[in-house]
């Protein structure tokens, strides 16, 4: 039941309902204090003023200093400076009544405070070491930008200031014309700044836009701009969905102490009548702990949590967990969830790092969102453990690596394996005569096997189970001889061949039909980043093997800001590898053709494309394409992805389905624009080959000084768990420093 509405600053009170603004005492305060109050001045003939001690109880400076004797008054005039206990009054005048102890401050009145706020008034009435008194025309300056005004305000024990006509914002007024009403402003018949809690207070208080009053409080306060954490209401927020009907939340955040706080929010809504969202975070001398946690009714009593935890042992050593589960998917997507993707992972871990080294023991557990993912054939982790290790250079002037990930999984309904395994790699890079660059590359993989029901999801193998073992040595010398031609004023042309001879054992696809794949099931993702991969499998769960080389030729050419960057490739084997599924490019002694070109010829344009080509036809089977244009004006994006096979099903079943060979055809546009105060991003989304359209969406934000409003729309064509699409609109308000305002329909 987590985010039909998002999480704002503390206040408390009736729903807002519009908001915006600013206050008239921002232009009010535009004179610089040093220009209001310069330095001391003698008048002509006084003798030097001995300097002052500020830790006595009281003192003052004077440009002119007058005692009546008679009626116990001492009158100071002229940048007037006086201080006690860290308060600090400046005026044109005081006026000091030896007799009441009351000193009255007229002209340009400033009182500084032990906090570092600062008032300002037409006249002041101050005792008590300043702590107590009376102030005409006052207005304050506070944290984030907020302004404090009032007709009146009496002082109390320097802790609370009760105001008369008072009037709060954050905006700034226009230059232009003072005088105009500022965006928003909150206006109150009486209101109480509690400096002490940290909190204004307003009785009989107005909402005003553009000086236009949108709504009243009986009552109503929010923090102090200056503190960063109150415990109260936050401000509510209501909507429409498909799952909760007509809803409304009403959170209530609580500082329990200086390292934890928490926030419940009730949902009343019209469909399941009342669910519950709940929130702890702590921070602890090694770390921090978060937990979020839902239960409400939908179709029955529903729950989730998801809990996160991230500490430090020493300067080793880290250790943390992730709990995220949840009752249904139906509960998420009613209660409106904040994503967490299609499945949902929690975990614990161990993780330490050396000197060159890096070592993970965790164990996970997987709970699928989606009904295409079958909850019973994901995998329990219990555990996986991983170590890294890169050296120094060697007397060869070489480096050693080496890299093993072992596992224990588990599954319900599939395939349950055991690995134990690693890489060793020595490299060395050495300089050619002619200004080659080799890198010479050793590296053998080793790994061993223990796997059961190997016939079913995910590998769909012809034997039940299996006890393996296999190792792979191989080397490598790649070259690359890099051409550079200084055209003076045509910029830098460089020409870079580019050529990697791979020799190891073959023959490694009768393993395959005994060994289990976990690690290596994107064999089909060849393009320019791995080309010149010595395995272009992600993992070792899959092997190529035997001898061949991959050749690319790179090229660049840089004029001032403008630059063309491209290359094109081909991998070639002596052998052919049936390793290599169908489609993927490589299931041939010549591999299709990889392409890759960046063209920038200006800050305002940029394109890049990969593409991948039938090595016989020429003809596009993979293409990746993406383009911008324009300023932070107005900026154009658009995509393009093309696949001739759909990768996603093809370890759906033992037999690979026709809907792997079914093309992938889509297109995105986008469109942007920043000005002044104003963001606008849009964007659609299409398959062009079913003709339809898939997601389409625009996000505009308006920010200023004091005010936000953030509107986000998007649609989803496509369905997902069966449902026929879905539709979000959200729009927010925030009143800096006082609080946010949305409403939100699915």
């Amino acid at each position: 039941m987590r985010r039909p509405f998002p999480r704002w600053a503390a206040v408390s009170g009736l729903v807002l309902c519009l908001l915006a603004g600013s206050l008239v005492a921002g232009c009010l305060l535009t004179s610089p204090a040093h220009a209001q109050f310069p330095g001391v001045r003698r008048t002509p003939g006084q003798p030097p003023v001995a300097p002052v001690n500020r830790t006595d109880p009281v003192a003052f400076t004077a440009d002119e200093v007058q005692y009546d004797r008679d009626n116990a008054l001492v009158t100071a005039t002229g940048s007037v400076e006086a201080w006690q206990n860290d308060h600090v009054l400046r005026a044109d005048k005081i006026t000091f009544d030896r007799n009441t102890n009351v000193a009255a401050a007229t002209g340009h009145v400033v009182i500084i405070e032990p906090d570092g706020q600062v008032l300002f008034a037409d006249y002041a009435e101050l005792t008590e070491g300043m702590r107590e008194g009376v102030l005409r025309g006052m207005r304050a300056i506070l944290a984030e930008n907020g302004k404090l005004v009032a007709n009146g305000a009496r002082r109390v024990e320097g802790k609370v200031n009760e105001l008369s006509r008072a009037v709060y914002t954050t905006c700034d007024l226009c230059k232009t014309d003072p005088t105009k009403p500022p965006l928003w402003q909150l206006r109150a018949r009486t209101a109480v700044q509690d400096t002490e809690n940290k909190r204004i207070e307003y009785r009989d208080a107005v909402l005003d836009i553009y000086g236009v009053p949108v709504a009243g409080f009986p009552y109503f306060w929010h923090a102090d701009p200056s503190t960063k954490r109150s415990s109260g209401f936050l401000v509510p927020s209501f909507g429409n969905s498909s799952g909760l009907g007509v809803f409304l939340g009403v959170p209530y955040y609580l500082v329990i102490d200086e390292q934890s706080d928490a926030t419940f929010t009730p949902i009343l809504n019209s469909k399941n009548f009342l669910g519950v969202n709940g929130e702890y975070r702590r921070r602890f001398n090694d770390g921090t702990l978060s937990v979020e946690a839902s239960v409400g009714n939908d179709k029955g009593l529903q729950a989730d949590i998801f809990a996160k935890g991230r500490f430090s042992y020493d300067d080793t050593w880290r250790y943390g967990f992730d709990i995220d589960r949840a009752t249904s998917a139906q509960y998420m997507r009613d209660y409106r969830v904040a994503n967490r993707g299609d499945v949902l992972t929690s975990r614990v871990y161990l993780e330490g790092f050396g000197a060159g080294s890096y070592t993970k023991l965790d164990a996970s557990a997987y709970q699928s969102l989606l009904t295409s993912i079958v909850q019973t054939r994901l995998p329990y982790v219990l555990p996986r453990y991983q170590y890294s290790f890169f050296g120094e250079p060697d007397a060869l002037g070489g480096r050693l690596s080496f890299d093993s990930q072992n596992f224990n999984l588990v599954r319900q309904q599939g395939t349950s394996t055991q690995r134990l395994g690693g890489t060793l790699s020595w490299q060395r890079p050495f300089r050619g005569l002619l200004g080659e660059a080799y890198t010479l590359t050793a590296q053998a993989t080793a790994a061993g096997y223990s796997a059961s029901n190997l016939d079913v999801n995910p590998n769909y193998l012809s034997s039940s189970g299996t006890q393996a073992a296999r190792a792979q040595p191989q080397v490598a010398l790649e070259m690359r001889w890099p051409f550079v031609r200084d055209a003076g004023t045509w910029g830098t042309q460089i020409i870079e061949p580019i050529a990697q001879v791979i020799v190891g054992p073959g023959g490694t696809s009768h393993l395959n039909r005994r060994i289990p794949n976990e690690d290596s099931f994107d064999a089909f993702s060849f393009s320019d980043s791995n080309l010149f991969s010595l395995n272009k499998f992600s993992g070792i769960d899959r092997l190529e093997g035997g001898v061949r080389a991959n050749v690319a030729l790179h090229a660049n050419w840089s004029v001032g800001g403008a630059a063309i960057d491209g290359l094109i490739g081909q991998s070639f084997r002596t052998n052919t590898d049936n390793v290599f599924p169908a489609g993927s490019g490589l299931e041939q002694k010549s591999s299709d053709i990889v392409t890759r070109a960046t063209i920038t010829p200006a800050p305002w344009f940029d394109i890049t494309a990969r593409t991948r080509l039938d090595h016989t036809r020429l003809t596009p089977r993979f293409v990746d394409a993406q383009a911008s244009a324009g300023v932070p004006a107005f900026r154009v994006t658009g995509g393009y992805i093309y696949n001739a096979v759909n990768p996603y099903y093809y370890y759906d079943q033992a037999a690979v389905p026709a809907s792997y060979f079914v093309h992938r055809n889509e297109a995105t546009i986008g469109a942007s624009t920043t000005f002044g105060k104003y963001r606008v991003n849009s964007y659609y989304r299409r398959d062009l080959n079913l003709g339809k359209s898939t997601t389409a969406g625009v996000h505009a934000t308006y920010e200023d000084e004091c005010f936000i409003f953030d509107v986000n729309y998007s649609r989803r064509f496509t369905s997902v768990n069966n449902d026929s699409g879905a539709s979000i609109v959200l729009f927010q308000i925030t009143l800096k420093t006082v609080g946010q305002f949305g409403f939100h329909a699915f």
